[in-house]
């Protein structure tokens, strides 16, 4: 059976919340009657994110390189899904309401959905105001050079044509590569929008694995070197 809609979790010894992340999208499936699956891709997880995964009927693919966009490449790779559909697992983006996503994918035939947070709204702990302040930057400095319609280049929450982005040959390995899905949909003139998202406190007891100023300054060097030499990466 051909499966429409791949959730896909990108995952690194996120055994506290997982799931909970799990059970959420698997409630939304249900709710709505989808043809759909829930990927794993996992970056070499010490703990027992892979086993509660597989315990939980979903599928898993492990990804060896890493960082964060090697994980979702890999992941995007690996779908069964015509759309995918991906998030990160710590509890942060809310599964439950990812209505208008799809229904940009089917009945807009966008090839790329980007959610937004400060539209949605941030919960007071979810985001510190460095990261506010830093993500709404690094949106604009990146919009002045490619005018894309996305205010919010970092939200972990999209949903897209899983060909549309596996035609792209997204190459970054950290959390750069959010900026480069955008960017070279831009490029690649693929139809793309934000919708409104809300994004939670998350449930994790353990840091972060974003690190601001160096992940701050790979999104950076990277907005300029495809502007630099953006006709490289027409497809």
């Amino acid at each position: 059976m051909v499966i429409k809609y791949t959730f896909l979790l990108p995952c690194l010894n996120e055994e506290e919340t997982l799931l909970f992340c799990i059970k959420e999208i698997q409630n939304y499936i249900q709710k709505n009657k989808l043809n759909a699956e829930i990927l794993l891709s996992d970056n070499n997880s010490d703990d027992n994110s892979v086993q509660i995964a597989k315990k939980n009927n979903c599928r898993v693919t492990i990804c060896k390189e890493k960082g964060y966009g090697n994980t979702l490449i890999n992941g995007t790779k690996n779908a069964h899904g015509k759309y995918c559909i991906m998030g990160d697992c710590d509890g942060s983006y809310d599964f439950s309401n990812l209505d208008e996503f799809i229904k940009k994918l089917e009945k807009k035939e966008y090839d790329l959905v980007i959610g937004n947070r400060f539209l949605g709204g941030i919960d007071k702990k979810a985001m510190p105001i460095s990261h506010k302040i830093g993500v709404k930057l690094l949106s604009m400095f990146a919009n002045s050079f490619f005018r894309t319609p996305i205010k919010d280049y970092h939200c972990g929450l999209r949903a897209y044509k899983t060909n549309s982005i596996k035609k792209l040959n997204l190459s970054s390995p950290g959390m750069e590569y959010a900026s480069e899905m955008i960017i070279k949909a831009k490029i690649n003139k693929l139809k793309m929008c934000e919708v409104s998202t809300v994004l939670r406190e998350n449930l994790r007891t353990h840091k972060s694995h974003l690190r601001t100023i160096r992940d701050g300054f790979r999104h950076l060097f990277l907005i300029i070197h495809l502007f630099i030499n953006r006709k490289k990466y027409i497809v």
